[in-house]
């Protein structure tokens, strides 16, 4: 069972959430959905707004979803790295990674997000935007790019967050 909080009700540390705890990223909807897991984005404030955002690689399949969306999802699952080997590793283009990871998708608040998880937020897009090799103005984070596959980044105004009870 989950809880509707704030944003600003979340006590923890967003930066070890994200790239300690991870995530997973969901957008669909019961037709079609698909999650992919994350170690990247962040939280804070935006245009009057508490905001989150993600930073999806335009190749990958859960891309799709959240450019045909108007909400995605954030989710944390505490220690279990196992959905993460799935969702981190396997394309939806090729596998039900619901079936692989077992878990259940709640189709709600406009998204799609999963039982399982202990946090979600829910996002409403707001902005979308590639990044771009010469918008660097340090170089030394292009060595993440080889394949100069920059990532898009999706500004959502959250406007959920539940926790489970």
């Amino acid at each position: 069972m989950f809880k509707e909080i704030s944003a600003r009700e979340i006590k923890e540390n967003i930066v070890d959430l994200i790239s300690n705890e991870w995530m997973l990223i969901s957008a669909g909807d019961e037709n079609s959905h698909n999650m992919m897991t994350a170690s990247w984005g962040f939280l804070g404030e935006m245009w009057g707004a508490d905001t989150a955002v993600a930073v999806i690689r335009p190749q990958r399949y859960t891309m799709q979803f959240v450019n045909d969306c108007d909400y995605y999802a954030l989710s944390f699952y505490g220690d279990n790295k196992d959905i993460h080997k799935i969702c981190g590793k396997l394309s939806g283009r090729e596998v039900n990674k619901t079936e692989m990871t077992g878990l259940t998708p709640v189709f709600a608040d406009n998204t799609v997000y999963f039982e399982e998880a202990r946090l979600v937020i829910i996002c409403k897009k707001q902005y979308v935007q590639e990044m771009k090799e010469e918008c660097f103005t340090d170089k030394a984070p292009l060595k993440w790019y080889g394949d100069k596959d920059y990532h898009k980044m999706i500004f959502g105004k959250i406007e959920k967050v539940l926790v489970k009870e």
